[in-house]
């Protein structure tokens, strides 16, 4: 299956999220009826194939349909060096198993998550180890957002 559009992803079932970045995957999921999205955990990416196995992993436990990946766009919106990068990831993932797979924009994600952590008084730490699993849950909530409108 091919990266298809939010749109013809299927209508019902849990999504995950991620926020990809260089050293980690951050991960989120919806519930089954898709009201609300959650961090999950952020797995390591030292080599892709463990990384992907644990991502299928999550994917798998939570009975998964599909998968959206933030699209690291510019600020003007255009793509920039770092969507290649995402690009591969998917047609990595899309080689070891045939899900599938939406992008979602996720422009300041990573910052907005950055700024929840701050205002909640998170210390350094915990904002590093917690911040990509964040920003994929309001990757995957800004996904939803998208999905309400569906036509």
């Amino acid at each position: 299956m091919a990266v298809v559009d939010l749109f013809d992803l299927p209508r019902e079932g849990v999504l995950l999220g991620i926020d990809p970045g260089t050293a980690t995957i951050g991960v989120a999921a919806t519930d089954r009826i898709r009201m609300m999205a959650s961090p999950v955990e952020t797995i390591l990416k030292k080599k892709l194939a463990p990384a992907l196995d644990r991502l299928f992993q999550i994917y798998d436990q939570r009975e998964a349909v599909a998968l959206i990946i933030g699209l690291p766009l510019n600020a003007d919106g255009t793509a920039g060096p770092r969507v290649q990068s995402v690009r591969t990831l998917a047609s990595s993932i899309r080689k070891v198993r045939d899900i599938p797979i939406a992008f979602q924009d996720e422009r300041y994600s990573s910052a907005e998550a950055a700024d929840m952590f701050r205002a909640a008084g998170a210390s350094r730490q915990r904002r590093e180890a917690g911040i990509d699993a964040a920003a994929a849950t309001i990757i995957l909530q800004d996904a939803l957002a998208r999905l309400e409108q569906r036509p």
